[in-house]
């Protein structure tokens, strides 16, 4: 008897953490920048209204050395945050997050009612080269990193002097292209890239 009550409770258990890696496959929670949230090529669980658009600017750092010097991911999504901010303020309207999708624009939104444990702050990232990729946030589920990349030469931004720069998604799928590329070299596993910032990212292999 008490081997089958052992057997039912480890069923049990087994189906439970399935369910859960399941529920949280692709799923992370994303961080905050001045008080905002920052979804960056993912999509946030919470209803959402969108209050207005946000161009990004001229690149101060690129400009000043002809394009060798350029702003790193979370420098360029900063921008964004500050001028959604002044934005903001001019039409007298309170943003709780940005939303980046692709290209050089993000949208500020207001979220819809009240949040929950299983939706404040959780998003559902995309895909670039077929990898998940997790920019300023954090996989739900565990991982250990297996390749560790950084930023390469910008061509678009040196031929032009730093007049025309990469996008995120451009700088993201460049981490996630070195990333693949190192894993074949030494024979590892990645699910995923995780950027939290800086100039480097790493490549993770999910638990």
């Amino acid at each position: 008897m008490k081997k089958i009550i052992y057997m039912v409770l480890l069923f049990i258990s087994i189906t439970l953490v399935a369910f859960s890696q399941k529920n949280t496959k692709g799923m992370a929670r994303v961080s905050k920048m001045q008080g905002i949230e920052v979804y960056a090529l993912c999509e946030p669980s919470r209803e959402y209204e969108i209050l207005f658009d946000v161009l990004t600017g001229a690149k101060a750092g690129s400009l000043l050395t002809g394009g060798l010097v350029n702003e790193g991911v979370s420098e360029k999504l900063s921008q964004f945050v500050s001028r959604a901010k002044k934005e903001a303020d001019k039409r007298d309207q309170i943003i709780d997050a940005i939303i980046y999708t692709d290209g050089k624009k993000v949208i500020a939104v207001k979220f819809k009612g009240a949040a929950t444990q299983e939706t404040k702050g959780i998003a559902k990232v995309s895909k670039l080269e077929g990898i998940e990729v997790y920019v300023m946030n954090e996989p739900l589920r565990d991982y250990e990193s297996t390749v560790d990349v950084t930023t390469g030469a910008k061509a678009k931004s040196y031929i032009s002097g730093g007049l025309v720069n990469n996008t995120v998604e451009e700088d993201m799928a460049q981490y996630v292209r070195r990333a693949i590329k190192e894993a074949e070299e030494s024979s590892k596993k990645i699910d995923a890239v995780v950027y939290s910032g800086g100039k480097r990212a790493i490549g993770v292999s999910f638990k």
